[in-house]
């Protein structure tokens, strides 16, 4: 057994056992070669930080990289990620190529042509901790992360989620109350309570125990718990001053809710407020900057009266520290107290001072900031450098930063064209980053006043996407259709796709009129062939169609995806997914899994979760079961992380059919369950039923699965449930029901002309029909079935019950054969439920063999995540490349290979290649 590293016992903080018990586990862990990651949570002053400098003093063997969040940093795309890395930046010249580019452009260390791609900054940073941790382990201490730019906590959390066998151990602190929420959904949390009474008491007394304990009782209430109150309030009562208010009511240190950061902000404030004005300065300097540069900061507050003698009185005051030469506060607070209590003036002055000095340095965004913090009025070289720095915040990724920018750019502007551009980009960019709220105050904003019928356009654009985020497709077709028609006089290419939104938002809200309506706007407006074809697509999946318009839409379809751009990712998925819906599974699978070439290839991992939705339901029509697990487990964690509701929708619908298919309930019920309170995309509600009711006729549940289908059928769009129904309407002896299913379903096939489409409606006839016929109806289905090769699953469910026929004539020779096939392909695809059936069925024969156990899948014993990996592997990529296509660390690589290894029984790489590993 591999011997454990400990470091000596540190004393104990008081009141945290629990606590520093947890955080021991985890550097025990990154000893033992295993990584882990914690989110500390709590109210400011509760301890957070203390629990950190706990852990660093607890890792004396470890590399521990720190940062703390920096509020005025968060527009600024991956500045706390540059601060954390700026000791560690030698390691990225080893890293693969894409990696070290993406790094080093986020990171500001060079150019590049465009934005960095998130994930790939994240692998990046994954695979440089990973390395690091090589040589010992590795502690990363993220305090303040709730401050931390939007583009860094994404790139950090990503790379947590994804720590494994790394030896690496992430610990992040984050502020709840009064400070920007920081999810970080799938981590382990850990959040610190007030101290109860008890531990308060002991904790005040050892420092304050020489005061009269009627003082000390009332400041034990006025601190409520909070270990900083505790040893700031005392302080504040020595030197004459006392809060301007309780932190709380007496029992709020007993599971009350009063907040304690205002009252030591004001202590803060307070103390602040008693130091001559020259060190007041220089706090306010370092709080209005707060980059850890104490070099700037000295520099600026010099150019106001200050001096070094200024800083180190504000040092031994307590307000300001310096740990490995960075300059910092001992507590958020103190800064927020620091620059809330001065002037507008003496604000003005400190940013215009750091301003001057950054003048000519390289940290040109930094500049513009202080410059546009100085000012008051309308500027339009600062609008004007600003709006470079939003340009430049996208670029690198950050939605966020560039929305900030080119706000404030708007702000700025004394010409009102300008100004309605650039806050019109401030909206679009909070809509791509998520910020519905946000994006409609720009974008109402922009809109006074505003003329410019270009103008207008993306402002509909920007307010009809935030109404369709809310399930509001009514709204957002109104705001299309009264903007094109002014629109396509000037811009016909963004008039064509409004009309396309439209579309979306007539099939969204299930509505034939709404359509109707965007093809006649269509057809006035001139060449809009693309929004006729989708159109078609969209009318024939609506209620109310005859399916006489089917055809039409799969000659639509097919037109889109000769005509469109299908080299768009985005695009290809979206054909991908209205293949799907008429039947077209192989040229859907096709398209797919180009889409997700393209989006490994081109770094546009936002549109990945999409494209795996589509992919995954290819590959399990095409058979392929383990592949499409593969691609729904990926696709979900990315979606996930990205926070794709759509996408998260889709390939939770894939999961769970997937789920129906095998019989397991259990996995279906948790697969649905990840959707619950959240807004569920359109046709979820249908998708899940689709997949409950495959459950159901799998179990045998033919009454269940009737009824459900009945409602469900109803709708064009789930045709494809429809000859479910009429095995379980048959079997549930609903003859009538069955008959009709199965003569829409009939007619369906024969719109959409898919030979498995084909080969299921003649199965469907087969079972309404019985007696003799039935027979030669099943084995031509099983013909037309063989003629693609889609849909093994449905080709095994037609010669199961093909089998069952012939079993109950007596035939019981000639029924083996389908039955076996049947029974092969179930064990294949893992259809345990279908597979029972059907050896059950075989024995009734007189098979001897259908009591045989199948032999082991081997692939069934590997996770999604150890099935990509030695596919990979098998192809000869190595455990670098295998990482870079995973957004995983090439150690964690190579611990999924070691556990798959004796799971298929090979001892290398090597065997690999003589396993049955299809791609």
């Amino acid at each position: 057994m591999k011997n454990v590293a400990r470091a000596p016992v540190q004393p104990a903080l008081p009141g945290r056992a629990t606590e520093t018990a947890v955080v021991q586990r985890l550097l025990d862990t990154a000893r033992a070669g295993r990584s882990a990651a914690l989110v500390v949570g709590g109210e400011a002053g509760i301890g957070k930080s203390t629990l950190l400098r706990h852990a660093a003093a607890a890792a004396p063997d470890m590399l521990v990289l720190t940062r703390t969040g920096v509020e005025t940093e968060t527009e600024l795309p991956f500045a706390a990620l540059h601060l954390l890395l700026k000791d560690t930046v030698a390691g990225v010249d080893e890293l693969p190529g894409a990696q070290a580019d993406a790094l080093r452009a986020a990171l500001g260390l060079a150019t590049a042509e465009r934005a960095p791609d998130r994930f790939l900054v994240g692998l990046a940073v994954l695979t440089l901790l990973a390395e690091l941790a090589a040589q010992r382990p590795v502690l990363c201490l993220l305090d303040d992360a709730h401050w931390f730019d939007r583009a860094s906590a994404q790139v950090l959390l990503f790379v947590a989620r994804r720590l494994d066998a790394e030896a690496v151990v992430m610990i992040f602190a984050a502020r709840t109350g009064h400070a920007p929420a920081f999810p970080a959904p799938g981590l382990a949390e850990l959040t610190l309570p007030r101290l109860d009474e008890t531990t308060a008491r002991h904790v005040l007394d050892s420092g304050a125990g020489d005061l009269p304990r009627h003082i000390r009782e009332q400041l034990l209430r006025d601190a409520a718990g909070n270990p900083l109150a505790l040893h700031e309030l005392p302080a504040a009562h020595r030197a004459g001053r006392a809060p301007v208010y309780p932190l709380g009511p007496p029992e709020a240190g007993r599971g009350g809710s009063a907040p304690t950061h205002s009252p030591v902000e004001r202590e803060f404030a307070a103390r602040i407020a008693a130091l001559p004005d020259s060190v007041r300065t220089v706090l306010l300097v370092a709080a209005a900057d707060n980059t850890c540069d104490t070099g700037v900061v000295l520099a600026a507050a010099q150019r106001l009266g200050s001096s070094v003698a200024d800083l180190e009185a504000a040092e031994r005051a307590r307000l300001l520290m310096f740990q490995e030469g960075c300059l910092g506060f001992w507590h958020p607070l103190i800064r927020t107290a620091a620059y809330g209590s001065a002037t507008v003036v003496r604000k003005q002055e400190a940013h215009r001072a750091l301003a001057d000095v950054l003048d000519g340095r390289p940290d040109v965004d930094r500049r513009n900031w202080h410059r546009a913090a100085a000012s008051i009025g309308p500027d339009e070289d600062v609008a004007a450098a600003l709006e470079e720095s939003a340009r430049g915040a996208a670029d690198r990724g950050s939605n966020e930063g560039a929305a900030a920018a080119y706000e404030r750019a708007g702000s700025l502007s004394p010409d009102p064209a300008r100004r309605t551009g650039r806050l019109t980009a401030a909206a679009e960019a909070a809509a791509d980053a998520g910020h519905r709220e946000w994006a409609a105050t720009l974008a109402v904003d922009a809109a006074r006043p505003v003329a410019d019928r270009v103008q207008l356009a993306r402002l509909a654009l920007i307010h009809a996407r935030l109404a369709d985020e809310v399930n509001r497709p009514e709204e957002t077709h109104r705001l299309l259709m009264e903007a094109v028609v002014p629109t396509a006089a000037v811009a016909p290419g963004l008039a064509d796709e409004m009309l396309l939104w439209a579309v979306e938002a007539g099939w969204s809200a299930r509505d034939r009129g709404m359509v109707e309506q965007v093809m006649a706007a269509a057809d006035r407006l001139g060449d809009a062939r693309y929004v006729r074809a989708l159109s078609a697509v969209a009318l024939a999946q609506l209620p109310g169609s005859d399916d006489t318009a089917l055809p039409g839409a799969v000659a639509g379809l097919r037109e889109m995806a000769v005509c469109h751009d299908s080299g768009s990712p985005r695009v290809g998925a979206t054909l991908a997914a209205w293949h799907l819906a008429l039947g077209d599974h192989v040229t859907a699978h096709e398209l797919a899994a180009s889409a997700e070439r393209d989006c490994r290839t081109r770094g546009a991992h936002g549109v990945l979760p999409r494209v795996l939705a589509v992919l995954a339901a290819g590959r399990w029509h095409l058979g392929h079961r383990h592949d499409a697990a593969a691609a729904a487990a990926e696709g979900l964690q990315l979606a996930r992380d990205a926070g794709h509701e759509q996408a998260l929708g889709e390939l939770a619908a894939v999961a769970a059919q997937l789920a129906a298919v095998e019989g397991d309930e259990v996995r279906l019920v948790a697969v649905l369950a990840e959707l619950d309170g959240r807004r569920k995309p359109r046709g979820f509600s249908e998708a899940a039923a689709a997949a409950r009711s495959l459950l159901d006729v799998g179990l045998g549940r033919f009454e269940t699965a009737a009824d459900r289908l009945t409602e469900l059928v109803a709708h064009p769009s789930r045709r494809q449930s429809l000859p479910d129904l009429v095995e379980a309407a048959t079997r549930a002896g609903r003859p009538e029901l069955a008959r009709d299913a199965a003569a829409r379903f009939e007619r369906w096939a024969g719109h959409v002309g898919q030979d498995w489409a084909r080969a299921v409606a003649l199965r469907c006839r087969a079972l309404v029909d019985g007696g003799d016929r039935a027979e030669h109806l099943f084995a031509e289905a099983v013909a037309h079935h063989r003629l693609d090769g889609a849909r093994p699953f449905e080709r095994a469910r037609t010669e199961l019950l093909h089998g069952e026929l012939l079993r109950r004539g007596r035939r019981r020779a000639h029924a083996r054969a389908p039955l076996r096939s049947a029974l092969e392909t179930f064990e294949e695809l893992g259809a345990r439920p279908w597979a029972e059936r059907a050896r059950a069925e075989l024995r009734a024969t007189g098979e001897s063999r259908a009591d045989a156990q199948p032999g082991p899948d081997l692939l069934t014993e590997l996770t999604p995540q150890e099935l990509q990996v030695v596919r990979l592997a098998a192809a000869g990529l190595s455990n670098r490349d295998i990482g870079a296509q995973l957004f995983l660390s090439p150690r964690t690589v190579g611990y999924h290979l070691y556990k798959a290894f004796p799971k298929l029984g090979v001892t290398s790489r090597a065997q690999l290649v003589r396993l049955d590993l299809p791609a």
